[in-house]
């Protein structure tokens, strides 16, 4: 039977190999009881082994797991007080929701399995459809079913892994409401592994980026997103806009750099670095379009437009710079009027330095980064 263990989660040195192939490097993480949690990277970057040891499915290779003061590395899977939804809903198909969702309690002898069951599926607005076959269901419909089935055991850490993948983006966009609300209404504390950095950044509290093994950056979604650290994380969090060049010149509070043929500045406080090669960039949001060069904007380059296309809330550009980059440019559709700027036209774009970040050159982790994205 699992043994309650409540408390923060702590991972210390954990590692994972398969034979010469390190899948997680030592990895030191503590996850606060009751916190929505994410680790976001591209397939292969780890994540899902690291999920796997929590929910006690793969031995560590290396260091120890902790739910508050108790050490729970060595305990097997169905000792844990630990519960994983999965992006298959694994629903018995013979069963009602109901007795689905009560399985777990009546198999541990809870005379009030049925309530505690009714309670779950009101909790995910399904209280209407105990009485139902899984398959007489949509797809959200099953898993909510499965979180239901999984939140009504009160585990110490509900894991979540791509659950979201099956579901069509209309049903997805809905079911990332729905987990943060249920999750903030319980008070569990939810670790989520995803590929999506925009469900990740939609429910977590706290983001984790992993690329090859490690944690790139972590932190609140929104400050992943506004200040990136490494090149890999500011092309997998979002896309940016990003040039490869060379501090110049110190003024005041900002670097001088020299991108593309172009001086540009950003402040020392968002630069990984403040001498030599950086990556600078920019998100495409934060860049304005301009038919004549802005004066006294600090950051500027010539572009050509080589697309527009209208979305409906945003208009996005696609423009080539001098030097040959391609940027992106995205502009809300504030006024109801017909848009001016045509492919071929030649603009300048314009940007606020505040809203511009520079990390370390690595090239190789930022092509990756948008090959994962792309």
């Amino acid at each position: 039977m699992a043994e309650h263990a409540a408390g923060d989660l702590r991972l210390s040195g954990l590692a994972k190999s398969f034979g010469d192939f390190h899948a997680v490097h030592p990895l030191d993480l503590t996850i606060d009881q009751g916190s929505f949690f994410a680790l976001l990277g591209p397939s292969g970057c780890g994540k899902t082994t690291t999920l796997r040891m929590i929910a006690g499915l793969e031995p560590p290779s290396a260091g120890s797991i902790h739910i508050g003061d108790r050490d729970i590395t060595s305990t097997r899977a169905y000792q844990r007080n630990v519960n994983t939804v999965f992006q298959s809903y694994a629903l018995f198909p013979h069963m009602t929701v109901l007795d689905n969702v009560a399985f777990g309690l009546r198999r541990r002898g809870d005379k009030d399995a049925r309530t505690k069951a009714q309670e779950a599926l009101d909790l995910v607005q399904l209280g209407h459809a105990g009485g139902q076959r899984p398959n007489q269901l949509s797809g959200g419909m099953q898993q909510r079913v499965a979180l239901a089935r999984a939140v009504v055991n009160r585990p110490d850490v509900l894991l979540l892994d791509e659950p979201l993948g099956a579901l069509d983006l209309k049903l997805r966009r809905q079911m990332q409401i729905e987990l943060k609300r249920i999750q903030q209404e319980v008070g569990l504390t939810f670790i989520h592994v995803t590929h999506d950095q925009e469900e990740a950044m939609t429910m977590a509290d706290t983001v984790a980026v992993m690329n090859h093994g490690r944690i790139e950056q972590m932190g609140a979604p929104e400050i992943l997103y506004d200040l990136p650290r490494s090149a890999f994380v500011a092309n997998f969090v979002g896309q940016s806009n990003m040039g490869l060049g060379q501090v110049v010149d110190r003024a005041g509070d900002d670097l001088v750099a020299e991108v593309g043929g172009t001086r540009v500045r950003v402040p020392a406080a968002r630069s990984t670095r403040t001498e030599g090669r950086i990556f600078f960039g920019v998100r495409p949001e934060k860049v304005r379009i301009h038919e004549n060069q802005p004066v006294g904007a600090g950051n500027d380059l010539k572009a050509t437009v080589t697309d527009v296309s209208f979305t409906g809330v945003a208009t996005q550009y696609q423009v080539t710079t001098e030097s040959g980059a391609t940027w992106a440019v995205y502009e809300q559709n504030l006024d109801v009027q017909p848009q001016t700027v045509r492919p071929g036209d030649v603009v300048w774009l314009g940007w606020d330095p505040a809203h511009a970040f520079a990390v370390d050159p690595d090239e190789e982790a930022a092509k990756e980064a948008a090959e994962a994205v792309g």
